[in-house]
């Protein structure tokens, strides 16, 4: 498994079509909430199971957003239905986070879909505060501190 940060328009547009396939085809968001256009002010993060790791072969995507204040927030977490389980959602966590880290945030926060907080617990995150509705589908905060 290999997870890396997205860099070409083609890798970036890789990431779109699985967020596309996750989000939009398979769980009912609106396309105009998912391309929320903030595109070009996130790193995005493309992996792959097996080699060879060409993009489109890519199976799971996140974005890490970076406010002013160094504030680091995933979102976009996505692994196509086939590859689930299989330990890329970890390994796109983990390269997210160590990038968060590099660019000096102290915590990840992410608003976790209410089926995926158990991953996200599994991995070191805590849920804090309401449950709250986005695009349809029930949430919660999380976060993990960074060392």
């Amino acid at each position: 498994m290999f997870a890396r940060i997205a860099s070409a328009s083609s890798e970036l547009d890789r990431c779109l079509e699985i967020r596309r396939a996750v989000f939009i085809d398979e769980q009912g968001v609106d396309e105009a909430l998912e391309l929320d256009g903030l595109e070009d002010t996130c790193m995005h993060f493309v992996a792959w199971k097996d080699e060879p790791y060409e993009i489109d072969r890519a199976i799971g995507t996140a974005r890490l957003l970076l406010d002013h204040d160094r504030n680091a927030k995933a979102q976009r977490v996505a692994v196509q239905k086939a590859a689930r389980r299989c330990g890329i959602g970890r390994l796109l966590m983990r390269e997210l986070e160590a990038e968060a880290q590099r660019q000096g945030a102290h915590c990840v926060l992410l608003g976790a879909q209410l089926t995926a907080m158990a991953f996200y617990q599994k991995i070191g995150y805590e849920a804090y505060g309401a449950e709250f509705d986005d695009a349809g589908i029930p949430h919660r905060m999380m976060r993990l501190r960074l060392r």
